[in-house]
């Protein structure tokens, strides 16, 4: 058998290949939108994909399943149990699909995958245990649990609610993933290996180990969510639903998209290079969003294009920024370090669904294009305005904004402070009056650089507050 897991460290995700060595046939688990990242490792490995399966409708990233359904010969293996609500309407009578249900299994070479049925994160979500028949195996080696088990977490289940707009879904959703925790996995043995969807950074859970895989029987020790689900419904319900990180707004796009259908478009876009004079001619178009993708917001903040929204190639930010910060409707121009980057950045947002990249250029190139200078305070600065009360607020022309998750705002803030978690910042730009001037902070700059480039973008009035500023916190 073959076993290679393919990760995104930008999404923080995990797809698996499992192939047949003997037939020379191969699976695709969740893959991504670009395929050919797949169809490359089949080839290295004589393989041929001959069948695509899934987890769950995924709220992160656009799913590769589509993609791959444009070939006949390709097998679909996707979940028949989300009821009304979440079922794949995509699909529509496209042969040689498969919808499983609990207990289902199907093969590919002499690799046989067993359906598991594990709602709560999502209630169509479904793990596979994978057994190969053909090294004369009769238990599973293995579980690919999706969004259900993490190495050190479980699946959050509150983004029915709080990504797609399922008013109420939340606490119900969280009592059916106790209940699949407790009711799938005691019967599986301590060596069963996990494989999650993924890992350290993914805003999928809040406390995901950043080790790639893992055992039953370690999680079963060390896993504190998945030992206060044993322990009782109540509690964990209490516990899964607190602390957990904003979702990006690009994850309610996700979550419609993956069930009802994407523009099929063969691979990710070619990103044309544009010489100064055409990018500040694209750039001043409407509908046009300038995301800076260099990753020291030290430079970004020194100086940059006009309009410009700090969204650094570095991590997970990337995504998180552009997807919190661009709407479906807008056309995106880049501004990067170096053009090698090009290939990176498009496949980054190709993934998440952001396909209308009208070209780039690197810095450098931008000479006088790249004059605006972002206006900072340094946090020791700010610690001193802020004892007690916050001083610049008295007269109602500046406002301290707070980008962190609101968890952290509620553990401490600045007095008088208004919160708007930087994922979700775009959906509260009608909530703000314009004729203020905002000072934006977080816990380190990082968050705030990337908010107040977007407000800047808007046309507000901004001050980055930038670098620690724990004296500034008052506790609530």
């Amino acid at each position: 058998m073959f076993l290679k897991q393919v990760y995104d460290t930008g999404l923080a995700q995990a797809a698996y290949m499992v192939g047949c060595q003997e037939t020379g046939e191969a699976v695709v688990v969740d893959p991504e939108r670009d395929i050919d990242q797949y169809h490359r490792i089949a080839r290295d490995n004589d393989l041929r994909i001959t069948a695509v399966a899934e987890t769950h409708i995924h709220a992160d990233f656009v799913s590769g399943a589509r993609e791959f359904a444009q070939d006949p010969d390709i097998t679909l293996y996707l979940s028949g149990l989300g009821g009304e609500e979440w079922s794949y309407t995509w699909v529509g009578e496209r042969p040689n699909t498969v919808f499983l249900r609990d207990g289902d299994t199907f093969r590919v070479g002499n690799v046989e995958f067993a359906a598991v049925h594990t709602p709560g994160h999502t209630p169509e979500h479904l793990s596979y245990l994978v057994t190969d028949l053909g090294g004369g195996a009769d238990m599973p080696i293995a579980m690919m649990t999706g969004d259900f088990v993490f190495v050190g977490d479980v699946g959050r289940p509150d983004l029915l609610e709080s990504a797609a707009g399922v008013a109420g879904a939340m606490e119900p959703s969280a009592r059916q993933l106790a209940h699949s925790l407790r009711e799938k996995l005691p019967h599986l043995p301590e060596f069963l290996q996990i494989l999650p969807g993924h890992g350290a950074g993914s805003a999928c859970g809040k406390a995901l180990g950043a080790i790639p895989s893992s055992t039953l029987g370690y999680e079963r020790r060390f896993n504190a969510a998945l030992s206060v689900a044993n322990a009782g419904a109540e509690r964990f319900v209490q516990e899964i639903l607190s602390g957990q990180p904003e979702p990006p707004l690009y994850f309610s796009r996700m979550k419609v998209v993956n069930r009802d259908g994407i523009a099929v478009t063969g691979g990710p876009p070619e990103v044309p290079h544009l010489d100064p004079a055409r990018f500040v001619e694209e750039g001043r178009k409407d509908a046009t969003r300038i995301l800076d993708t260099r990753a020291q917001r030290e430079a970004f903040v020194a100086r940059h294009v006009q309009g410009a929204v700090h969204t650094p190639l570095k991590g997970a930010e990337l995504t998180a920024a552009a997807g919190s910060v661009v709407s479906a409707d807008e056309q995106v121009l880049l501004v990067l370090d170096s053009h090698d980057e090009v290939d990176t950045v498009r496949r980054q947002l190709y993934r998440i669904g952001l396909d209308n990249i009208v070209g780039y250029a690197v810095f450098a190139e931008l000479d006088g294009a790249a004059e605006v200078e972002m206006v900072e305070l340094p946090a020791r600065e700010f610690a001193d305005l802020s004892r007690g009360s916050w001083s610049g607020n008295d007269d109602g022309s500046e406002q301290v904004l707070d980008v962190r998750g609101q968890d952290e705002f509620a553990g401490g803030h600045v007095p008088g402070a208004w919160n708007a978690p930087y994922t979700r910042l775009r959906e509260h730009i009608g909530e703000l009056p314009r004729d203020i001037r905002y000072h934006v902070h977080c816990r380190s700059g990082r968050r705030a650089a990337i908010a107040a480039s977007f407000l800047a973008s808007e046309g507000y009035e901004v001050v980055l507050l930038d670098g620690h500023c724990d004296a500034c916190l008052t506790a609530a």
